[in-house]
């Protein structure tokens, strides 16, 4: 498990290239037959993926020991959304199909939780993020058609995009955990434009659907002290509260948002203008 310490915005500032990657960027989700798992101490988020091949994947029992607890979900919720082929996550004996850009939701208190793929040539990848729980709430499937769909922007801005919200309080209820898959159109390239912060939640994006050209410059830092990742696919950022939120590719991505913090509330956002940034 990698551990990645929580970092002060004036020290962000003095970091170069080198030092915001290894802060923030997280570069390797999926590695077959295992899980990976990255734990930050920003609010407590655990951020990894699930790559069954040849063989079912389970958390191992020492990963409860690296939390101080018995086993890794006795005080954490869950969130795991399929980007890959079919597969199944069987929980405590109760399998659950799992398709490609669909996801489950389980609650504190899970003990076993077992990935499989469908077809080794066609693997599943689970990516998963983690918060810490209060209490325990029903496990729950949701399909691509039940998820909360909001599609925004304009063809003039290039930011056209489809917003696919999986985990959040009008589809089910959560400890604080909220996760969603946005897809943006052909020919569209901002994530969001103006950009935003919300000090009440930190958020965590993981980029995919790229070539291995293509790229996402992440947009990151203080309103007026920006600074930038650049992010291949199917790679990681952790984003702490202080920082803008937004990005622009050099194509069209999908990325994944997961969110923990103070609130739930999709649209608590505070935007800043463009012409304010620096």
């Amino acid at each position: 498990m990698q551990i990645r310490q929580s970092i002060h915005s004036d020290h962000a500032k003095q970091l170069d290239t080198t030092g915001l990657r290894r802060e923030f960027l997280i570069e390797s989700i999926f590695e077959a037959d295992k899980y990976t798992m990255t734990y930050s101490h920003i609010d407590r988020i655990v951020i990894g993926g699930v790559m069954p091949v040849s063989q079912s994947v389970a958390f191992a029992a020492e990963v409860g020991k690296q939390f101080g607890v018995s086993y890794f979900l006795e005080r954490r919720e869950l969130g795991v959304i399929n980007i890959g082929e079919a597969g199944t996550i069987t929980v405590d004996g109760h399998c659950y199909e799992v398709g490609n850009k669909e996801a489950l939701y389980i609650g504190q208190g899970a003990k076993d939780v077992v990935f499989n793929s469908v077809s080794a040539s066609s693997p599943a990848k689970f990516y998963y993020n983690s918060a810490l729980a209060h209490t325990a709430y029903p496990h729950q499937l949701v399909k691509r058609d039940q998820a909360s769909q909001q599609t925004l922007g304009s063809p003039e801005t290039s930011n056209v995009r489809t917003i696919n919200k999986y985990l959040v309080p009008d589809v089910l209820t959560t400890c604080q955990l909220t996760m969603g898959l946005t897809e943006l159109a052909e020919g569209n390239l901002w994530n969001t434009m103006p950009c935003h912060t919300h000090d009440r939640r930190m958020e965590a994006y993981f980029y995919f659907n790229m070539d291995e050209e293509t790229a996402v410059f992440h947009m990151m830092g203080e309103p007026q002290e920006t600074r930038h990742l650049l992010v291949h696919n199917e790679q990681a950022v952790i984003s702490p509260s202080w920082s803008i939120h937004s990005g622009v590719g050099t194509k069209s991505y999908t990325f994944i948002w997961g969110m923990v913090g103070e609130n739930q509330v999709f649209d608590d956002m505070d935007h800043v203008k463009v012409s304010e940034l620096r």
